[in-house]
Formats: C-alpha cells, structure tokens, sequence
C-alpha cells in the first residue's frame, strides 16, 4: 500500500502548551540543502534542551524538495511537511507556517543554508528578555556586493525611514517572533520582508542581533533586482497601513477637499471674467483644470467615505481592536 503524508488542519493543530519553538523553513527547490538543513536544526535545539517542532512548508518546489519533505517528515516526529499544490511565494508559504505552528515562540530561517541555525538560541534569548520580533542582522553578508548588498543596504535605509522602523537588515528571514504578535497579523502579497514594521503597527517590541551568514553551497538564488518594483508596491501598502489604517478619511478627505476648494476657486474666477467682465473662458484651460478638480476632489471624499466604512467592516467583523494592551498591571492588595 502507498503510504500518504497525513497533515492536520490549524484547528486540528493548536495544542501551544506543548511544543515551546516552532522553526518555519520555506522551500522552493532545495533538494540539496534539505537533509542537511534539518540536522542542523535538529541538533541545535537538541543540544539546548527546547521542546521544538519543524514546519517545512514547500512552495511547488520542482526539483524533488517536496518528495525529500515528505519523506524526512515520515521519519521524524519533529518535522512537519506543509506541501502546496504550486508555487505561491514566500510570504504564503510564511503565512502557512505561522498557521500551522504551535509553538510560543516562533523561528523564520531560509531553507538555503545561508542562515544558520546556531543563531537560533541567541533569538529566543532575546524575546525572553521580553522582545516581540528579534530581526535577524547579516553583519558579515556572503553575498554579490553589487547585485544583492548595494540594493540592499539602500533598500533598507529607504524602508526604514518610510515605516519609521530602523533596522540594519529587513531581508534576513532569520526572525523570531512571539506568538501572540503573529496571531495579530494577516500576510498578503509580498508582505513578509515587512514583517517588522507590520509588528510595529501592532505595537509590538521589536530588537535586532547579529548573525552568522554563509554563502550559498548548493543551487542559485531566488532573488533578484526583478523585485525591486514590488517591494516599492508593498513599501506604499505599509506607509498607508501605518499612517492611516483607522483613518482613510484623513488621506483622501484632506486631498479632495484641497482639490474640490481649488476647482471652486478657479470656477468663481472664470465665473467673474464671464459674467461681470463679459470675457469667453470656453476656451481657456483653466475651464478644463477647475473641472477637473472638482470631480477629482469629489471622488477622493467619497473614496474616503468609503474607506472609513471597510476599515469599520474590517474592524468589526473579526471583533479586532483598534488598539494593542500590553500589560495590566493592577493591586491585589486592595481592602
């Protein structure tokens, strides 16, 4: 009889009080690094004594990485394989892991080898301090300096100045996370390089460490200045996530009413030149511009509007907060 790799739905998988670390691997084609990969984390976490499991997520890997899962994952009890029908990205494959993880503490490591798995401990050393997000810093990058690192570090510095969260290094996929903070986040797009400064949205403690980065043994990179023009689109989502997720109307109300105030302004004049004055304005562009301003304006309010009606939506419909507690602290000494 062929044997069938059996997985749990998330409800089915929630017992957090048994497993402390849950290490996430997204995969996509790394056949070769896979058996390797898992000893190390294996023996790391071992070694320290922490009740751990490993989420191994393929993301329609094509070079037999999810038949290898499969396998490793019928052999180990503290593997689990997550294995997609195609090839999603990364942030799904993040995504999957987060939902599928029953750990307190939670582990985000590339399934390359470049990450390495020793860091590991220091990580949850450091949420143990009472951290949120501990982010991952390739201090000494093994990487091309002008195709990865330059892109990189300008990447990183215009990030961070947009979300307001300075980090030395957003793309290391080293992190550690608290439970509770990954439960408050719902992952779209390419969103997981921002994961930090989505954290910080929701008020979380965040730090940032050093760790060891080695170069590539096996296969090629998955990254590339193609995805420059994406991280742009979702650096564009964070910065209106954080300035205005409660308070669209505060966007576009602001420019349309700017706009609608301009066009009537312009209007009033051509309104004087013809009927006091007796000039023709059919001709004049400024017709044309306080039109157009005036339809603008008056969309971006109604934009506005409708924006403030999905964010109470999106609000209510999950019973979700619009605000994050960290701690109650209160007196049990009281007569």
């Amino acid at each position: 009889m062929k044997e069938t790799l059996t997985l749990l739905s998330p409800k089915d998988n929630q017992n957090y009080d048994e497993v402390y670390l849950s290490v996430i691997v997204p995969i996509f084609n790394e056949v070769e690094s896979l058996p390797l990969l898992m000893a190390k984390i294996s023996d790391v976490l071992q070694e320290k004594q922490l009740s751990y499991e490993i989420i191994g997520v393929d993301d329609g890997s094509e070079d037999g990485s999810a038949e290898l899962l499969q396998k490793l994952a019928r052999s180990r009890r503290d593997l689990v394989a997550i294995i997609f029908r195609r090839n999603y990205g990364q942030t799904p494959a993040m995504a999957a892991g987060f939902q599928y993880a029953q750990g307190k503490i939670i582990i985000t490591l590339d399934g390359d080898l470049q990450n390495d798995p020793a860091d590991i401990p220091e990580l949850v050393a450091k949420v143990e301090e009472g951290y949120d997000l501990v982010s991952g810093w390739r201090k000494n990058r093994q990487d091309n300096r002008l195709t990865r690192l330059l892109p990189s570090k300008i990447a990183n510095w215009v990030i961070g100045g947009v979300t307001g969260v300075k980090l030395h290094d957003y793309g290391c996929s080293l992190k550690a996370y608290r439970r509770e903070v990954i439960s408050d986040m719902n992952l779209y797009g390419e969103l997981h390089r921002f994961l930090p400064a989505l954290a910080y949205i929701e008020g979380a403690k965040i730090t940032e460490i050093p760790v060891r980065h080695h170069a590539r043994r096996f296969g090629e990179s998955k990254y590339g200045l193609g995805r420059t023009f994406r991280v742009v689109m979702d650096l564009l989502t964070i910065f209106f996530l954080k300035k205005f997720l409660t308070r669209p109307m505060h966007i576009f109300g602001l420019a349309g009413l700017i706009l609608l105030i301009t066009g009537v302004l312009i209007g009033t004049y051509l309104t004087f030149l013809k009927l006091i004055i007796g000039l023709s304005i059919g001709h004049r562009p400024l017709l044309i511009l306080a039109v157009l301003l005036i339809l603008t304006g008056i969309q971006l309010l109604i934009s506005g509007l409708l924006g403030e009606l999905i964010m109470r939506t999106y609000h209510e419909s999950q019973q979700r907060p619009i605000y994050r507690v960290r701690q109650v602290v209160k007196s049990n000494n009281i007569k």
